[in-house]
């Protein structure tokens, strides 16, 4: 336990900071909607004139942007890499920083078994990226709604949300998994951001090249994308039974490796 509250303490301060920047990111991208709002359709047509290129890397597809959710389904896609940047280096941090830091010897000399150490610490990043993912969700919202003129868009965002939350678990699991294996601990952090910057241009390149669509699952960016659970209205089946047998492997491998490694001090 005080393992734990040592681990929310430590990381405290930069979650503040990134929960101040998701809700500013989420305030001034709906605040730009105001100025697309009178457009309607022409807007639509507009995005349907584009490069194919361009529109893949502003995620609009088949969303409709003259409604504020459609709106809200393209800034999604930056608030998911948003949050799953957060989760990916917490996760490679919250492994790695005893070995970096040259603090283990703490750690070490306590009574504890490492499976224990890694729970706690797990547990400290489960609840960092929980709180991240509700301030998300308490700010889109509050933004949301401010434009929707009545209509309920809650249960949307919501769904949203949660397929951010699992994406956000993904990566967490991609950072701790790293910082377990690599005998480097310095390199964990940059190792697990450029993995996660490669999904995220994979995803892109998906859009743009319809014979790579079976790529798709490769990447958990194409698992929760913004245009599939609005229109679909939930998740796939096989996305949601991928991203839990990339949990459970990567979760196996952060405690295998992190209770045989050896240590540097």
């Amino acid at each position: 336990m005080n393992l734990f509250k040592r681990e929310l303490k430590a990381s405290r301060k930069a979650l503040i900071i990134w929960c101040i920047g998701v809700v500013f990111m989420v305030a001034s991208g709906m605040a730009k909607y105001t100025s697309l709002e009178g457009t309607g359709q022409s807007m639509n047509t507009l995005m349907a004139d584009m490069p194919k290129s361009l529109q893949a890397i502003m995620g609009t597809g088949s969303l409709d942007l003259s409604t504020p959710i459609g709106y809200f389904g393209v800034l999604f896609l930056y608030l998911a890499v948003m949050a799953s940047i957060h989760a990916a280096m917490l996760g490679s941090n919250i492994i790695a920083k005893e070995e970096r830091d040259k603090t283990v010897e703490f750690l070490l000399v306590k009574p504890v078994s490492r499976t224990w150490m890694i729970s706690a610490k797990l547990s400290a990043a489960l609840v960092n990226i929980l709180i991240f993912n509700l301030v998300t969700l308490a700010s889109s919202i509050s933004m949301v709604g401010k434009y929707a003129e009545g209509e309920d868009v809650t249960g949307e965002i919501a769904m949203l949300m949660i397929g951010m939350f699992i994406l956000q678990l993904i990566f967490l699991v991609i950072g701790t998994a790293i910082a377990a294996v690599l005998k480097n601990a310095k390199k964990a952090t940059s190792l697990a951001t450029g993995i996660l910057l490669f999904l995220f241009i994979l995803s892109i390149i998906i859009d743009l090249n319809e014979k790579l669509d079976g790529l798709k699952f490769v990447t958990p960016f194409k698992y929760y994308d913004a245009k599939l659970v609005l229109e679909d209205g939930g998740f796939e089946p096989i996305y949601l039974g991928l991203s839990a047998l990339i949990l459970l492997v990567l979760t196996l491998v952060t405690y295998l490796f992190y209770r045989k490694r050896d240590m540097n001090v």
